[in-house]
């Protein structure tokens, strides 16, 4: 079992930034990756931002490149997506997910094994 908790949303105008974090225990030794994923009312689970456990390669959704970073400490099992330059289409809930092996289409919530809480994040006009 892995457990996965959010933290770090919350409420920011446009044009700001913040930094969520997804710290992970239990199984933390075999997995292929973490993902973000973000999902606004209404509308379906969104690929944002992807980091693979060993070898750290990043991935991001077109609608993030510049603005978004993944990054990971792996001595504290944790993830950090740093959201710079918010604009409010991006509120959202945002979800950390663990996937704990390869899948062809890593971008998909289908991919992932594990699943945070989320964490809200409403950015204002």
């Amino acid at each position: 079992q892995v457990q996965l908790v959010e933290s770090g949303g919350g409420l920011v105008q446009a044009g700001g930034s913040l930094r969520l974090s997804c710290a992970a225990s239990g199984r933390t030794f075999s997995w292929y990756g973490m993902g973000w994923f973000r999902q606004a009312p209404g509308k379906e689970r969104e690929f944002v931002a992807r980091i693979t456990w060993i070898y750290g390669r990043l991935y991001y959704a077109d609608f993030v490149k510049g603005r978004f970073t993944i990054s990971r400490d792996n001595a504290k099992n944790t993830v950090y997506l740093q959201m710079n330059s918010l604009k409010p289409e991006d509120t959202a809930v945002y979800y950390c997910a663990t996937a704990l092996r390869f899948s062809a289409d890593p971008d998909s919530s289908a991919a992932y094994d594990y699943w945070g809480q989320g964490t809200q994040v409403t950015v204002s006009s």
